[in-house]
C-alpha cells in the first residue's frame, strides 16, 4: 500500500512537470509562428460602466477600484457585501476568515485563483483573510459556475466559485516599467507596507512581482458583559506577522493566446484568541503558516473553433499548531503538518457551429498530508474529474448544459483506509432574453454537486475508522436581472432577484466529544435551503463634476434541519444562519475626493441546532466610512485614504464566544512611478 502511494506521488510528480515544459514549450513555438489576427483600429468609448450582473447564472462582481468604497483590507472584506453570504469572522486582524454561501458552508465554495483551484484538502476551507487586496485586480462571485464552459473540470465541482484575478501588466514602449508603493497604518499597531513593480520585458512579455509585510498587535477592547460585569476587556493573542510576495511572467501574442507562470510565497505566525470563556486560563495558542505554490497556465483559440485551456500547480502547505496551556502528560500541544499538492489540467472546447460550443476537461490532483499527531494514517489521495459541457445559443434563448464525474480514492499508512468514491453530477443553466434591446434577462439552473470528507473530517483523531457518507447538494434557481444606461441625471441602474432551494442530503457536521476515540465528525442528516437574493447599483450625475453611486444587497434565508421530525431541532434554523441579511454602500465623488459610506446588517440567529435562548446570536449592524483623495505629485499619481471601520463602535460577534474590534482607523498612501 505504501509502495501503491508513493507510486501515486512520483507518477503525478511527473505529469505536473511535464505540464509545465508543456506550457512552456507552447509559448515558445507560437510565438515564431505568423500572427493571423486581424488589427483593427483602437476606438475610445465614452459612457457609463454598468456593474456585471447579466449572466447566464448569478454573479457579483467588485474590481480594485471598489476597496476603498467598501473599506476593504482583504478578500472577506471585498465580499462580505455581497447577498447570499456568510462570513465565519473569528475577529481580529488575524481571525480566520471563511465565507459560505447560500448557507450551504465554506467546503462547497471553490477559491480560484487566476482560474485554478486553491486546495485544502486538509480541512477544505480556504482562510480569506490571508489574502490582501494590493495584488487584486477583480473580484467574481459566481453561484452555480462560471458562464465560460471553457474550465478546468475542478471548476465544476463546486456549489459557487469566487474567482480571484490578479494585477496583470498593460504597458507599452513608452513607459516599460510601473512601480507601485504604499503604505497602510492604524489600530490595533496596524504596519503594512507594500511594493509593486511591473516591467514590460519585451512585445510579448512583461512581469509583476510583488511583496508586502505585515504588522499588528490585534490588541483592542470590547465589551464584556456576559457575566454581569458590562466592563472593557483587552482582546489578548491576538497579534500577527506575516511576509507575502509573488510573481507573475506574462506572455500574450494576442488576446488568441496567453500564457503566464505565477510564483506565490505566505509565511505568517500569529496568535489564536481563542474564544471569551470568563474567569479561565488565558490563551496561548500560536498557528504558524508557511505557503508557497507555482502555476502556469497556457490558453489558445484557433481560427478554426478549436480552444484548449492548460494548467499545472504545485503547492505546499507547512503548518505548526502550538499550545502551551494544555492539561496533559506534557502541558503543551506542539503538532506539525505538512500537505503537498499537486495537479493538473487540459480542457477542449470546439464550435461546431457559431451558435454551439462544446467542452471536455479532464483534473488530476494528488494530495498527501504528514503529521506527528499520534497515530495519524498519513493519507495520499488522489483525486480526477472528468466533465462534458455543451453551450448553446437558439434566438434569444441560451442553454448551458454538463455532466462531472469525480473520482476519489485514498491509501493511508496507517489503520484503515476510506473506500474510493465515484459520482455523477449533471447541472442545466439556461437564460432567455424577452425584450430585443435585451437589458431584461430571465435565468434558471439546476445543479447537483458532491462533497468528499476532508482530510481532517476522515482521519484527524480517528483511532476508531469513520464511516463518513458524501455530502450531496441539490441547487434550483429562478431569478431576473435588468441593467440600463441613461443620459440624464441617473447614470445607470442594474437591478437582480433570485430566488432558489437547496436540499442537502447527508450534510457533514464536527460533532465535539471528549473522547479523540469516539467520532467526532458525522452525517447529520438533510437540509432545505429557501432564500432570495437581490441586488441593486445605480449610479447618479446630480450635479456637473458630483457622481454618486448606491448599491444596496439584500438576502433571505430560511435553513432548516428537516432530518428526523422527532429531534427537537426538526425545523429549526442551522446555525450561524441569519434569516435576513442587508448591506447598503453609498458614495459620492467629485474631482479627485471620494466619500464613502458601507452598512451592514445581521439578523439573529443560533449557534446550535437547538434554537433555545442560551443558544441565541443578537442581530447587529455594523457601519463603516471612508474618505479619498486622489492627487499628483512630481506629475506622479497618488492615492490616499483615511478608513474608519465600526463608525459607531458597536459591540458584536459574528461567531459567538469571539467579540469583533469596535471603531478602528485605517490610513492608506499610495504613489505610482
Amino acid at each position: 500500500m505504501q509502495k501503491s502511494a508513493h507510486y501515486l506521488k512520483c507518477s503525478y510528480q511527473l505529469l505536473c512537470a511535464v505540464m509545465f515544459c508543456f506550457a512552456f514549450y507552447l509559448p515558445i513555438t507560437a510565438s515564431a509562428q505568423t500572427d493571423t489576427s486581424k488589427k483593427i483600429k483602437e476606438v475610445t468609448i465614452t459612457g457609463s460602466i454598468i456593474p456585471q450582473v447579466q449572466g447566464i447564472s448569478p454573479a457579483q462582481q467588485i474590481t480594485a477600484n471598489d476597496f476603498s468604497r467598501y473599506s476593504a483590507f482583504n478578500v472577506a472584506d471585498a465580499i462580505r457585501n455581497f447577498a447570499g453570504v456568510i462570513l465565519q469572522d473569528y475577529g481580529g486582524i488575524g481571525g480566520l476568515k471563511t465565507v459560505s454561501v447560500r448557507s450551504l458552508g465554506s467546503n462547497n465554495t471553490a477559491v480560484l485563483y487566476n482560474g485554478v483551484q486553491l486546495n485544502d484538502a486538509q480541512n477544505g476551507q480556504i482562510d480569506l483573510s490571508k489574502f490582501n487586496l494590493n495584488n487584486i485586480q477583480e473580484i467574481v462571485l459566481y453561484n452555480a459556475q462560471p458562464a465560460d464552459i471553457l474550465q478546468t473540470a475542478r471548476a465544476y465541482a463546486s456549489a459557487s466559485v469566487l474567482a480571484i484575478k490578479t494585477v496583470q501588466p498593460k504597458l507599452d514602449s513608452g513607459k516599460p516599467y510601473s512601480i507601485l508603493a504604499g503604505v497602510k497604518g492604524g489600530s490595533f499597531g496596524l504596519f503594512n507596507p507594500y511594493l509593486q513593480w511591473q516591467q514590460r520585458l519585451s512585445q510579448y512579455w512583461s512581469l509583476v512581482i510583488n511583496g508586502s509585510v505585515q504588522e499588528a498587535n490585534g490588541r483592542y477592547k470590547y465589551k464584556q458583559n456576559g457575566d454581569g460585569s458590562d466592563t472593557l476587556a483587552i482582546r489578548k493573542n491576538g497579534d500577527v506577522h506575516t511576509q507575502q510576495a509573488d510573481a507573475g511572467l506574462y506572455w500574450a501574442k494576442s488576446d488568441n493566446s496567453k500564457f503566464n507562470l505565477l510564483v506565490n510565497f505566505y509565511n505568517s505566525g500569529r496568535g489564536l484568541p481563542g474564544a471569551v470563556v470568563f474567569y479561565a486560563a488565558p490563551i496561548n495558542q500560536r498557528l504558524y503558516n508557511r505557503d508557497y505554490f507555482i502555476q502556469s497556465s497556457y490558453q489558445h483559440l484557433s481560427a478554426n473553433g478549436l480552444e484548449f485551456l492548460l494548467n499545472a500547480k504545485f503547492s505546499k502547505t507547512l503548518v505548526r499548531y502550538t499550545d502551551t496551556n494544555v492539561f496533559n502528560n506534557t502541558g503543551f500541544i506542539n503538532e506539525h503538518y505538512s500537505q503537498n499538492d499537486y495537479y493538473a489540467s487540459v480542457a477542449v472546447a470546439y464550435h461546431i457551429l457559431p451558435v454551439w460550443k462544446v467542452a471536455y476537461s479532464f483534473d488530476t490532483d494528488v494530495s498527501d498530508l504528514k503529521s506527528d499527531v499520534y497515530k495519524y494514517a498519513f493519507p495520499t489521495r488522489l483525486s480526477l474529474f472528468n466533465v462534458l459541457a455543451s453551450d448553446l445559443t437558439i434566438g434569444r434563448w441560451r442553454l448551458q448544459a454538463n455532466l462531472l464525474n469525480t473520482y476519489i480514492h485514498d491509501e493511508v499508512k496507517e489503520g484503515p483506509a476510506a473506500s474510493s468514491k465515484s459520482a455523477f453530477t449533471p447541472a442545466i443553466i439556461g437564460s432567455f432574453n424577452p425584450l430585443k434591446n435585451k437589458n431584461l434577462l430571465l435565468r434558471a439552473y439546476y445543479k447537483s454537486t458532491f462533497r468528499n470528507p476532508t482530510f481532517a473530517e476522515q482521519y484527524y483523531y480517528a483511532i476508531v475508522p469513520r464511516t463518513i457518507k458524501p455530502e450531496y447538494s441539490d441547487q434550483f434557481d429562478v431569478g431576473a436581472s435588468y441593467t440600463k444606461s441613461f443620459n440624464g441625471i441617473f447614470d445607470y441602474i442594474a437591478l437582480s432577484a433570485d430566488a432558489y432551494y437547496n436540499h442537502v442530503k447527508d450534510k457533514i457536521s464536527y460533532i465535539p466529544t471528549r473522547s479523540p476515540e469516539t467520532p467526532s465528525v458525522i452525517n447529520l442528516g438533510s437540509v432545505d435551503i429557501k432564500g432570495l437574493d437581490v441586488n441593486l447599483k445605480s449610479g447618479f450625475k446630480p450635479f456637473y463634476n458630483w457622481k454618486t453611486l448606491l448599491s444596496i444587497n439584500y438576502t433571505y434565508q430560511q435553513a432548516l434541519d428537516v432530518t428526523n421530525n422527532t429531534d427537537l431541532y426538526y425545523l429549526e434554523q442551522i446555525p450561524y444562519t441569519p434569516k435576513h441579511t442587508f448591506a447598503a454602500n453609498l458614495g459620492f465623488m467629485h474631482n479627485q475626493f471620494g466619500l464613502y459610506y458601507n452598512q451592514i446588517y445581521s439578523s439573529s440567529r443560533y449557534q446550535n441546532s437547538n434554537n433555545v435562548p442560551e443558544y441565541y446570536i443578537p442581530s447587529y449592524t455594523v457601519s463603516d466610512a471612508s474618505l479619498v483623495y486622489n492627487l499628483f505629485i512630481n506629475k506622479r499619481p497618488v492615492h490616499t485614504s483615511v478608513e474608519v471601520n465600526n463608525l459607531f463602535d458597536k459591540n458584536y460577534s459574528v461567531v459567538s464566544g469571539y467579540p469583533m474590534p469596535g471603531r478602528s482607523v485605517r490610513l492608506t498612501f499610495q504613489i505610482t512611478i
